[in-house]
């Protein structure tokens, strides 16, 4: 029996996930299928317009047999960290195969660049010079291996699959990469058949057209209209009042403080504000993590000071649940499922950024659940 391992976010959950998970099933055919999901909010410093709860629901119901929680502190960073903490967690529940989605589906030349970036000397050097005239990280990555290999990568499955496989390979992890082609581009506007990317089902959401063609029949009932521009009052509340400090707070970094302060006085709407800070060294998925760290208080002296030292299940099958009772006795670090306070700063660091979530989204009941819900079980 193999036991695969898949990160995600599934915002929402569509048709390009099905199929991944089809395709699992077909190359695996005795196996556990693990899941580890961002829960409320995402890599690209977004809001998710499904729930963690809603999330569970649905992967249960189209075939994974445990899902669990990557912790906001976690999920909401570089692809690297993200990569550390989501890795780290599969490990700990034994997984022998990583599966993920990649634009180039090339595993052997992806292991090849990893290696590279772990212990070639000269990429450091050659990413810092990048860095140095002003070029985002992503993109000075991509330039410093391609100067080295000839090779380009540039596309964000490709590279969060890097991120995944340093992990395995810096931690000596007993877990097997695989790429599945992915079947659409991320950043693509264009709707060429019903597999098309998250970004653009929550941007047709928010104009209120039809997206139903594009995800599977159990997913529409859970969507939620949402964006980040929800949640703009409160960030420039949080941006105001602190303006003084603002460089406490994770990934506000080099002075770009000032350039936040400045834009929100003259910054209508998020977008407006995030169009505002823009330059050629920030991404637009880092400002969406800094104004996310922003809002949720999330410091850079927490940031310090968080560790994997649990595993949050969500939900799980029969055969889930015969699974992890198999291995239980052999993990060292807390399964839970449900918050208490204090016993871990990443599950109250978790804790706050829900209830933040839960007071937006008008859905106070999601507070209610992180006490009081037991682990979603599909038979």
């Amino acid at each position: 029996m193999n036991v695969i391992g898949i990160v995600c976010e599934y915002n929402p959950f569509h048709l390009g996930h099905l199929y991944q998970l089809k395709k699992v099933k077909e190359m695996y055919p005795d196996s556990i299928i693990i899941v580890v999901c961002s829960s409320n909010f995402t890599q690209r410093g977004d809001v998710s317009i499904l729930n963690k709860w809603d999330k569970t629901r649905i992967a249960l119901n189209y075939g994974v047999d445990i899902f669990i929680e990557l912790p906001f502190g976690y999920a909401t960073q570089s692809s690297d960290i993200f990569a550390e903490g989501a890795i780290e967690l599969l490990n700990h529940l034994k997984i022998d195969t990583l599966v993920f989605g990649s634009e180039s589906d090339n595993t052997q030349e992806l292991i090849n660049l990893a290696n590279i970036q772990l212990n070639n000397k000269e990429y450091n050097d050659i990413v810092k010079k990048y860095l140095d005239q002003g070029i985002n990280y992503p993109t000075a990555l991509s330039k410093a291996l391609n100067d080295i290999t000839n090779t380009t990568i540039n596309k964000p499955n490709d590279l969060l699959g890097l991120s995944y496989i340093k992990e395995i390979i810096k931690n000596n992890y007993k877990i097997t990469p695989i790429t599945i082609k992915r079947t659409n581009d991320y950043h693509s506007k264009d709707i060429n058949n019903n597999i098309i990317n998250a970004s653009l089902i929550r941007k047709l959401l928010l104009e209120k057209k039809d997206v139903t063609n594009y995800i599977p029949s159990n997913t529409y009932k859970y969507l939620t209209s949402i964006s980040l521009d929800n949640f703009y009052q409160y960030l420039k509340y949080q941006i105001i009042n602190n303006s003084n400090k603002l460089n406490i707070y994770q990934t506000v970094d080099e002075g770009i403080e000032n350039r936040i302060i400045k834009s929100i006085y003259k910054s209508s709407n998020y977008n407006e504000l995030v169009m505002n800070i823009k330059t050629k060294r920030y991404t637009y998925n880092k400002i969406n993590r800094m104004l996310l760290h922003i809002l949720t208080n999330f410091t850079k002296e927490e940031a310090q000071n968080i560790k994997v030292d649990y595993i949050r299940i969500l939900g799980f099958t029969s055969s889930g649940q015969k699974y992890l009772n198999s291995i239980k006795k052999d993990i060292n670090i807390p399964i839970i499922t449900r918050y208490k306070p204090k016993i871990s700063k990443l599950l109250d660091l978790e804790f706050r950024t829900n209830s933040i979530y839960a007071h937006i989204t008008n859905n106070n009941k999601l507070i209610e659940l992180e006490y009081n819900c037991k682990p979603i079980i599909k038979n």
